[in-house]
C-alpha cells in the first residue's frame, strides 16, 4: 500500500476524465481508487430505465478502458458501500461531483455525515452544471419560475468555469474485491433490442467529443432553424453524452463560444441553459417529477384510456408523425426534440392521458432519460409546469409534420408502410381518397392503423376540460 494519501473518487454522472473537477482534486491528493456504485436501492422509482442502462454499460466500459482497467464497480446501497469501502481501503478522503436529484441529495448528505464522523475527508464539486442552482436567485432570494429572466440573471452572474484538462498523471488503484461489469446486470434480456439501439450510437467520452466536433462542423451553422426539422443534421445529439457526463456542459459551452458569433451559436447556448433551468427547477422544487407544478391542475380530469396509451407507446395511433416519433424512440433510444413536443402534446391533449404516464415511458425508453429535463419538459407541454406552454397551445400533428417534414422523409423512415402514398396524403392518411389507397394497395386498419381519435373533437374536448379548471 502506498505511503502517500489514498482517496476514493466516486464516479456518478460524470463518466469522463477531461474537465472533471473531482478527479483533478483527487489526483492532487495522491493515489485514487476510482469507483462506480449502481445504487438502485436509494433510487427507488427513479432507478434507471432499460435504455439508460444500455448506455451506462458501454460508458462504464469505455471509462474503465481510459483508466487502464482500474475502475472498481459495486452494486447496492451506497450509504453502506462507500463508508465500508473507505474503511477497508484505508481512504483518507472521498471525492465526488454533485448530483441534483432529490433522492441523491438526501443520500449524499447522509454519506457525507457518516464519512466525516469516521474522520474521512469529503469534498464535492460542480461537474454537471454551468451555474449552481443556489447561486441564481431573484432579488427577494426566491427562485425564478420563468426561463427568460432566469437565463438573463445567469448571464449577468459569474461566467461558467473554464474546463480543466485531464490530469497528466493519474495513479489509480483497483479493488480486486469489486464486481465485474456483467455483475451489474445492466443489459436486458432482449438482445435484439440492445443491438438495434447500440447500432445507432457510439458511447463514451471520446465519442462525445467527436459528436460535438461533428455538430460544430456540420450542424451549428443552421442550428436555430434547422433544429426543428427531424430529418436534418442540425441537432447535436449530445443529450445522452451530457446526461452521463461523458462531456461537461462547461466544455460544450466554452467550445461553442469560440466559434464565430451568430444567432445559431447563441441559440445553442440558450438550449444548454434550458437544460440548466430544468435542473434549477428540480433543485428548488423537488416534487416536480411527481406533482403538478401549478397546483390548479390537481383538479384536471384526465380522460385518456389505457388502450390509447398503449397505441401511443407502440407507435400505432394512426397519426404518422406521432407514430414515427414513437417508433424512432423504440428503435434508437432517442427522439428528435420537435417530435418529442408533438407526441407529448398528442398524448396529453388529444388523448387526455396524464403527463406522468408519458414521462414514465420516456424514462424507460430514452437513452438520455434525465429526471430534471424529463419532468420539466412533460409538465411544460401539458401546461402544468413552470414557464409552461399555455393550456390552449395544442400542437396539431398534421400541421406540424407538413411544416417540419414537408417531404415526409422522417415519417417514411419510421412508418415505411405509408411510403407508397403520394406525399400530400402521408401526413393525414385518413383523408386519402379510396381510389388512391386502392391504387397503392394500402388498406387503413390493416396495413396502417385507423386514426384513434379525431384531432378536431379531441382538441375541443381538451380545451373545454382545461377551461373548466
Amino acid at each position: 500500500m502506498p505511503s502517500e494519501k489514498v482517496s476514493i473518487l466516486w464516479f456518478r454522472q460524470d463518466l469522463r476524465l477531461e474537465d472533471n473537477p473531482a478527479l483533478c482534486a483527487a489526483v492532487q491528493s495522491g493515489h485514487i481508487y476510482p469507483v462506480y456504485i449502481l445504487d438502485d436501492e436509494n433510487a427507488g422509482q427513479w432507478a434507471m430505465g432499460a435504455a439508460s442502462r444500455v448506455w451506462l454499460n458501454s460508458s462504464l466500459e469505455k471509462l474503465d478502458h481510459s483508466l487502464e482497467g482500474k475502475l472498481s464497480l459495486y452494486k447496492g446501497n451506497a450509504e453502506k458501500i462507500l463508508p465500508e469501502l473507505a474503511a477497508r481501503l484505508g481512504a483518507d478522503g472521498v471525492y465526488w461531483n454533485r448530483c441534483y436529484e432529490p433522492w441523491r441529495i438526501k443520500r449524499d448528505t447522509k454519506i457525507k455525515q457518516t464519512l466525516t464522523d469516521a474522520n474521512v475527508e469529503v469534498k464535492s464539486f460542480n461537474g454537471s452544471l454551468l451555474w449552481e442552482p443556489w447561486e441564481v436567485l431573484k432579488k427577494d432570494s426566491t427562485p425564478y419560475k420563468v426561463f427568460t429572466p432566469y437565463y438573463r440573471a445567469c448571464r449577468a452572474s459569474t461566467l461558467p468555469a473554464k474546463p480543466v484538462p485531464t490530469p497528466e498523471k493519474i495513479t489509480a488503484l483497483k479493488d480486486h474485491n469489486a464486481l465485474g461489469l456483467k455483475d451489474l446486470g445492466l443489459l436486458p434480456g432482449e438482445k435484439a433490442w440492445v443491438t438495434k439501439i447500440c447500432a445507432n450510437w457510439v458511447m463514451g467520452e471520446k465519442a462525445a467529443h467527436t459528436a460535438l466536433g461533428d455538430f460544430i462542423e456540420n450542424g451549428l451553422s443552421r442550428y436555430k432553424k434547422g433544429r426543428d426539422y427531424p430529418s436534418e443534421r442540425s441537432v447535436s445529439r449530445l443529450s445522452p453524452h451530457l446526461h452521463f457526463g461523458e462531456i461537461s456542459p462547461n466544455y460544450a459551452w466554452d467550445l461553442i463560444l469560440k466559434q464565430e458569433s451568430s444567432e445559431d451559436r447563441d441559440h445553442f447556448c440558450s438550449e444548454l441553459a434550458w437544460r440548466e433551468f430544468s435542473y434549477y427547477l428540480l433543485y428548488h422544487f423537488p416534487k416536480l417529477p411527481d406533482e403538478n407544478f401549478q397546483s390548479k391542475f390537481d383538479d384536471f380530469e384526465w380522460f385518456g384510456s389505457e388502450k390509447d396509451l398503449k397505441a401511443w407507446q407502440q407507435g400505432m395511433t394512426g397519426v404518422p408523425i406521432v407514430d414515427a416519433g414513437m417508433r424512432e424512440l423504440w428503435q434508437t433510444g432517442y427522439m428528435h426534440n420537435r417530435v418529442r413536443m408533438i407526441v407529448a402534446s398528442f398524448l396529453t391533449k388529444n388523448l387526455g392521458v396524464n403527463w406522468r404516464e408519458g414521462a414514465r415511458w420516456f424514462w424507460d425508453t430514452l437513452l438520455d432519460a434525465d429526471l430534471a429535463s424529463n419532468s420539466a419538459s412533460w409538465q411544460w407541454v401539458a401546461g402544468s409546469g413552470a414557464d409552461a406552454a399555455p393550456y390552449f397551445r395544442i400542437f396539431n400533428p398534421v400541421t406540424q409534420s407538413k411544416r417540419f417534414d414537408g417531404e415526409a422523409d422522417y415519417i417514411c423512415t419510421y412508418v415505411p408502410e405509408l411510403a407508397k402514398l403520394p406525399t400530400r396524403y402521408i401526413f393525414a392518411p385518413w383523408e386519402t381518397p379510396r381510389d388512391v389507397l386502392d391504387t397503392v394497395g394500402i388498406e387503413l386498419g390493416r396495413d396502417y392503423p385507423d386514426v384513434i381519435t379525431s384531432l378536431k373533437s379531441s382538441r375541443e374536448k381538451a380545451l373545454q376540460t382545461y377551461k373548466e379548471l
